[in-house]
């Protein structure tokens, strides 16, 4: 059961069915995730939604082109498995698309791009590559 690995999926699902909006169980990591996805423009909103009645989820707004209707994310992959983790030092963070894309890295500072880990020289464990 890898409930990162499912809420990538449901990303990608949604964004290549072309949903506008979609809705996922949250987390706290599923919520900081969320938010670096936010911040780098892949996507258009979100809200975290807390009740009473049941479990707290997140609505997420997809982003695409007014143009050609393409969704921003084009490809989004988990990296480090539950069965298979991937730790990295910050001189060897991966580049995705020679830096068109972003990994997400879980450093002790909190999760963050691999820009910001390598400007803050620090390592951790990529989660996913987004572009």
């Amino acid at each position: 059961m890898d409930s990162i690995g499912d809420f990538l999926t449901r990303i990608r699902n949604a964004s290549m069915a072309g949903h506008r909006i979609l809705e996922v169980p949250s987390s706290r990591f599923k919520k900081e995730i969320t938010k670096v996805l936010f911040d780098k423009g892949y996507l258009l909103n979100y809200k975290f939604e807390e009740s009473d009645a049941k479990h707290p989820t997140i609505k997420i707004a997809l982003k695409y082109s007014s143009i050609n209707k393409k969704s921003s994310i084009v490809h989004i992959e988990r990296v480090s498995k539950p069965g298979l983790r991937k730790y990295v030092s910050h001189d060897s963070l991966p580049r995705v698309l020679s830096g068109l894309g972003i990994a997400v890295v879980s450093t002790s500072k909190g999760l963050m791009t691999d820009k910001e880990a390598r400007e803050q020289k620090l390592g951790g464990e990529v989660i996913c590559y987004v572009y």
